[in-house]
C-alpha cells in the first residue's frame, strides 16, 4: 500500500500519538478514517518492535512501522528486504561506545536495560511483560538523560565514535550516525520507488527533530504543560503546525482538519 500513497502519516507515539499514561483512544477514530483513505500510518518511534507489534495489533495497523529511534524499519509487506530495512548499529556495540564516553567524560551513562525495573517503572509507567518488551532492544541504546552541563563533553565524543545522541523528554538514545528517524523515513520512501510522496509527520520531543525535517507537513503535539521548548527553538526556521491540544487529541484533531483539507475537500 505504501507504494502507491500520495500521502503518508509519520507519527511519534509516546507523547504524540498516546499520553504518557498509553491511551490510544482519541486517536483511534481518526485512523480508521485514514485507513479508509487508504493512507498508511507509519508509526516511528523509539520504541521497540516487539512494544509497537502490540500497538499495531491495538489500531488494526498493516503498514511498516519505524523503531528504536530509526535504527530499523520492519514490515510484513517489505517483501524484497525479506520484512526489514536495518540502518542502526548492534547493541552490544552500542553499550560498548557508551562505556567509553562514561570513561572519557568521567561519568557513569546508565543503560536503560541496566536499571532495575523498579527505576525503569518509574521512569516509563511499564511493568511486568510491557516492561520485558521494552528492554527488547537490538539497534539503540537508550540511557538516563545526563546532566545538560555534560553535554557538549558528549557530543564531542560522539564524533570521535562516529555516533549521534538525541535527548528525549525522559531518556536520551544513542544512535549510529547511519540512522535516526529522519533517515528512515528516507528510507522508506526509496524502498517504496514513490518520489512524491508528501509525508505528515507529527512529534512532540527533540528526538523527533529528524521526523519532523523530512516531512511535508510538520505538526507538534504538546505535553500537558505545553510544547518542547527545545523542538521549537529547532524548527523556528521552519513552517510548523503546534497543535492546541495535548497528546492524542492534538494528534486526532490536527490530521482531521489537514486530511479534510488534502484529501477529502477535493473528492
Amino acid at each position: 500500500m505504501i507504494e502507491n500513497s500520495s500521502i503518508w502519516v509519520v507519527s511519534d507515539v509516546d507523547g504524540t500519538l498516546m499520553d504518557h499514561s498509553y491511551d490510544l483512544t482519541p486517536a483511534k477514530e481518526t485512523i480508521k478514517l485514514l485507513q479508509d483513505l487508504s493512507i498508511p500510518v507509519i508509526l516511528c518511534t523509539s520504541k521497540t518492535a516487539a512494544e509497537v507489534k502490540v500497538i499495531r495489533k491495538q489500531l488494526n495497523l498493516t503498514d511498516p512501522y519505524i523503531v528504536e529511534n530509526g535504527a530499523a524499519i520492519y514490515g510484513e509487506s517489505l517483501i524484497r528486504v525479506d520484512g526489514k530495512i536495518i540502518l542502526g548499529e548492534k547493541y552490544e556495540i552500542l553499550e560498548n561506545i557508551l562505556r567509553k564516553i562514561s570513561i572519557e567524560i568521567n561519568y557513569d551513562l546508565q543503560p536503560l536495560n541496566n536499571i532495575s525495573d523498579q527505576e525503569a517503572t518509574e521512569l516509563t509507567g511499564l511493568k511486568g511483560h510491557s516492561l520485558t518488551l521494552m528492554r527488547d532492544r537490538h539497534w539503540s541504546m537508550p540511557f538516563l538523560n545526563p546532566p545538560e552541563q555534560k553535554e557538549e563533553e558528549i557530543n564531542k565524543c560522539c564524533k570521535k565514535f562516529n555516533v549521534e545522541i538525541f535527548r528525549g523528554n525522559r531518556m536520551s538514545h544513542m544512535l549510529s550516525i547511519n540512522s535516526n528517524k529522519g533517515k528512515a523515513i528516507n528510507a522508506l520512501k526509496k524502498y517504496s520507488n514513490n518520489p512524491n510522496i508528501k509525508i505528515i509527520g507529527l512529534g512532540d520531543s527533540p528526538n523527533d527533530l529528524p521526523l519532523l525535517l523530512n516531512s511535508d507537513y510538520k505538526i507538534v503535539i504538546p505535553g500537558p504543560f505545553g510544547p518542547n521548548s527545545s523542538l521549537l527553538e529547532n524548527l523556528n526556521k521552519y513552517k510548523f503546525i503546534l497543535a492546541s491540544d495535548p497528546n492524542g487529541y492534538g494528534w486526532r484533531n490536527e490530521i482531521n482538519k489537514l486530511i479534510n483539507k488534502l484529501v477529502l475537500s477535493k473528492q
